[in-house]
């Protein structure tokens, strides 16, 4: 087995047994480029993205960019799998499809994922993304995600 594996394996185990998905987070880089963050909350995974202007996309409304709300339900719809079930290895995705369903003002943005289905290779996670009431998100994506 590889150092990077026990590594990685060894930062799963930590993570799960301190009840701290932000230290999975806290191992992608992207991850702290665009601010992106998490807890348990109420028994879940609660992920969020605190405004950055790096982020905002069309200034004069202001909006936060696509590619990064994008960017950051995929992450957290990786770092659920990681967080969640018993997989060793980094989820592969597959497949993305995202749904913006409102303009992501200039303030934090929340998000919450969802594991569909767990296969033998394949998992599917939804993910939604909201700002001031979760009834009323902002986007929403479905991911398949190949695990080994």
């Amino acid at each position: 087995m590889s150092e990077q594996l026990k590594a990685l394996r060894a930062d799963l185990l930590k993570a799960r047994v301190e009840c701290s998905p932000q230290q999975l987070l806290d191992l992608i880089p992207y991850s702290s480029f665009i601010g992106a963050e998490a807890k348990i909350e109420a028994g879940e995974v609660l992920y969020w993205l605190d405004r950055r202007s790096s982020n905002i996309g069309n200034p004069s409304l202001p909006a936060i960019h696509g590619g990064v709300i994008g960017g950051f339900l995929e992450l957290s719809a990786g770092i659920e799998i990681l967080y969640t079930l018993d997989v060793e290895s980094i989820p592969k995705v597959v497949d993305f499809s995202l749904d913006y369903l409102r303009p992501g003002r200039y303030k934090t943005i929340y998000a919450n994922c969802t594991v569909l289905r767990q296969g033998k290779k394949l998992v599917n996670v939804t993910a939604t993304a909201w700002q001031d009431n979760p009834e009323t998100p902002i986007a929403t994506a479905r991911c398949h995600f190949l695990i080994c």
